[in-house]
């Protein structure tokens, strides 16, 4: 039953890699739903979360990166952020605090045909002046219609409290699509491996991070309220999988402590998580791996 007044939509956050999207979201929903890192490409699945206040809900697509693809993987990933632009009610296009670059550009290009609001989002203002802030508002002013545009610090919540308020004003009547206390369409398992991902990310540097994909294989309730957690971590090659490894196991068990106790803290239940490392060569241009990972739709 469709409740009167009520307004629901949906809004996709777009933007180059390593702009804050999923930081800003996490911010917005008042809890982590996408993980994060200062890599490029952190992102890889199209990944809803609801907001839900008085009167309104809003469903928001946070998209992979988009930036020019170097493998299947890659190329995946910009078509699955560039599809979102045609799914939603409104487009919320994020930069940076600076001057418009070539990927900007691009997705200028991109949206130019949407006929659904775009809402500017410019991210880090706290890292420039406030004269150099109105001269990058003028040049983005001048390659898009924009219907508003709103300059956040995602970091540290800055203007980010005006977002939903401004953002329910261009949603139209609808219903609610998810109950009040579901935040994130994603199941555990997901939720999960995304987890111990982000750990990876963290402590290794170079190659790895792009390389790796993580499948929970398993979980088992076992007595005690303890959920037994066995996941895989796959790579591309020998010599990343060693480095993941570490002298001695070093490195596997950091991420696997800090993944665990992050996901403690999700689920509320003692976690016994056993991680593995195996080695799949090329698997970012092998789709039949790409679909086993739950990276593409089978």
């Amino acid at each position: 039953m469709l409740e009167s007044g009520f307004k629901s939509g949906f809004v996709s956050i777009v933007g180059r890699t390593n702009v804050g999207k999923s930081t800003l979201l996490n911010k917005m929903v008042g809890q982590k739903v996408a993980i994060m890192s200062d890599k490029p490409q952190t992102t890889r699945h199209k990944i809803q979360a609801a907001l839900t206040g008085d009167g309104f809900q809003i469903v928001f697509l946070d998209t992979p990166g988009i930036h020019k693809p170097k493998h299947r993987l890659g190329e995946h990933m910009v078509k699955l952020a560039l599809n979102t632009l045609r799914e939603v009610d409104m487009v919320m296009l994020m930069v940076e605090a600076a001057m418009p670059g070539p990927g900007d550009r691009y997705i200028l290009e991109q949206i130019k045909h949407i006929k659904n609001p775009v809402m500017l989002v410019i991210n880090k203002i706290d890292l420039v002046d406030k004269n150099d802030l109105l001269a990058i508002i003028d040049t983005f002013q001048k390659g898009h219609n924009f219907a508003e545009i709103v300059p956040v610090s995602a970091l540290n919540g800055e203007n980010v409290q005006r977002l939903p308020e401004i953002i329910t004003a261009y949603m139209p009547e609808g219903p609610q699509y998810y109950p009040d206390d579901m935040v994130v369409d994603r199941p555990e398992r997901f939720i999960m491996s995304e987890i111990i991902r982000e750990k990876v990310l963290h402590l290794t540097s170079q190659e790895i991070p792009h390389s790796v994909a993580v499948v929970v294989d398993q979980i088992e309730e076992r007595p005690n309220d303890l959920l037994a957690v066995s996941a895989t971590i796959y790579t591309e090659r020998d010599s990343q999988k060693g480095i993941l490894i570490g002298k001695g196991g070093g490195m596997l068990k950091q991420v696997g402590q800090l993944a665990r106790e992050e996901i403690e803290v999700l689920l509320g239940s003692h976690i016994f998580l056993e991680l593995w490392v195996k080695v799949k060569k090329d698997w970012r241009n092998r789709e039949n791996y790409m679909k086993n990972f739950g990276l593409m739709e089978n």
